[in-house]
């Protein structure tokens, strides 16, 4: 399979795992960015964003894999700016910067956890 973006987990903020408890949210971030939101984030290495993210595409978070649902008019854009996006879980997400994703169950949130987008 094509990889279109391939980072790793280097910080999981201390209100990331109440995001997706309570939310269903994932929001991702580079880790050279925006150090004032790392309590709400989950920080990764920086990235290159290959091609577009298109709905039908697989997302691998860990040892758990998506399929994409919807992909938000920016959210590539962001990516490429700043590794920067909201994953929305089993949930539809209207906001530009959104990814929405379906799965049997939503991902655990740990360091070291690779994170990788696939071509449908």
């Amino acid at each position: 399979m094509e990889v279109k973006y391939e980072v790793k987990v280097t910080g999981v903020g201390k209100d990331a795992r109440d995001f997706l408890d309570n939310n269903s949210s994932i929001i991702l971030l580079d880790d050279d960015k925006h150090q004032n939101l790392a309590d709400m984030v989950v920080m990764h290495t920086v990235g290159e964003l290959k091609a577009d993210i298109e709905v039908g595409d697989k997302l691998k978070f860990g040892n758990t894999d998506f399929k994409v649902t919807k992909v938000g008019d920016v959210a590539n854009n962001t990516i490429r700016e700043a590794g920067h996006c909201t994953i929305l879980v089993n949930k539809e997400g209207s906001l530009p910067g959104q990814i929405s994703v379906k799965g049997v169950m939503p991902p655990r949130l740990r360091e070291e956890d690779t994170i990788r987008f696939f071509k449908k």
